[in-house]
């Protein structure tokens, strides 16, 4: 089973191999009806992105909860987001932040950063402003962009500029077009004198200059909700 999953990640990334979605499916099919958890998760996957198939967000929805199941932390947390937004299956936060808290107890970097957001935002439970920079910073050094954003925005927010630049250095390369955008609304709450705030010149420079290169991203910031660009 595990040779069937790495064959079909192979075809679907195209690596040593031509890449060929749909045999990716086939395999990923094959070693998730035999019960191999992350095979579940990726057939899961394809079919929420239709990737080498038709989208099926339901029956995307159906094998991440097997995978979840069986403890597989992706598939936890992939069911997390469909969950968290009623998408192919009915939208229930709490079943979100169960899953979502029981991959980052397994060490899951994103679901970290997704935890530190409910704490943050006081979804379905009390805010603790302190808890969720305690999860945004594991999510963090664990290497997670999003966190890395994330703890750096609460950062600047308390005034501890060279901490927060430091953070979205660390996150700049990896980040995506709309982290992009949310760091560059970030900084632009960040005034040009004191401590820091040269670094915070530079990265923003930095980070306008990769935007250039997506356009649409500099329409909005990301995120669940509107706000100071939390992701």
């Amino acid at each position: 089973m595990e040779a069937q999953l790495l064959l079909g990640q192979a075809l679907l990334d195209g690596v040593h191999l031509a890449r060929d979605a749909a045999q990716a499916v086939a395999w990923f099919t094959v070693a998730a009806q035999a019960g191999h958890p992350p095979a579940m998760n990726m057939l899961g996957r394809c079919l929420e992105r239709g990737w080498g198939c038709a989208p099926d967000a339901a029956a995307a929805a159906a094998w991440y909860g097997r995978a979840a199941e069986r403890g597989d932390d992706w598939a936890r947390y992939n069911l997390a987001n469909m969950r968290l937004r009623g998408r192919g299956v009915a939208r229930d936060r709490r079943a979100a932040w169960a899953l979502f808290l029981a991959a980052a107890r397994a060490g899951h970097a994103k679901s970290m950063n997704l935890v530190g957001r409910f704490l943050e935002e006081g979804w379905d439970m009390p805010r603790d402003r302190e808890a969720a920079r305690l999860w945004y910073r594991r999510a963090a050094e664990a290497g997670d962009y999003r966190g890395q954003h994330n703890l750096a925005s609460m950062l600047a927010e308390d005034g501890a500029i060279d901490g927060a630049v430091a953070w979205w250095h660390l996150a700049l390369e990896a980040a995506t077009p709309d982290i992009l955008a949310a760091m560059r609304d970030s900084l632009a709450r960040i005034g040009d004198a004191g401590p820091g705030h040269v670094g915070a010149a530079a990265l923003r420079a930095r980070v306008a200059e990769r935007l250039a290169a997506h356009p649409a991203a500099a329409e909005a910031s990301p995120g669940l909700r509107p706000g100071p660009g939390r992701a």
